[in-house]
């Protein structure tokens, strides 16, 4: 797995909560690359958050087409796979973290757009 750092990034979305960019990870699973773009939202928190994954939803969805297609396109990054996760706070990949609230869609980047994959 590769790790792209860059300085945390502030993105506006939908819901008008605070996202940050934590990192971008390459993986390769099997015979497909999986880009997978990690932001903290500080408001979807299960004990006190604001946003359900419903409100969220058109977040990631946002996400993915305002940031992470022209991430890819200005890094040359090829993937079959695009997964836009929100997390309440910042946390290790591939690290349970019990008292961490995640939400995760995963995309087909086609014709710059994203075609949900409902995994």
């Amino acid at each position: 797995m590769l790790a792209l750092t860059s300085p945390a990034l502030a993105v506006d979305v939908p819901s008008g909560q605070p996202v940050e960019l934590q990192e971008v990870l390459v993986d390769n699973l099997g015979t497909e690359t999986w880009l997978r773009f990690r932001f903290i939202a500080p408001r979807i928190a299960r004990e006190w958050g604001e946003i359900g994954f419903a409100d969220a939803e058109p977040d990631m969805v946002h996400l993915c087409e305002t940031l992470a297609l022209p991430y890819i396109a200005e890094y040359g990054l090829k993937g079959e796979v695009i997964v836009i996760s929100l997390a309440d706070r910042a946390t290790e990949f591939g690290v349970a973290d019990p008292d961490a609230t995640q939400f995760f869609e995963a995309y087909r980047p086609v014709d710059n757009t994203c075609i949900w994959e409902g995994l």
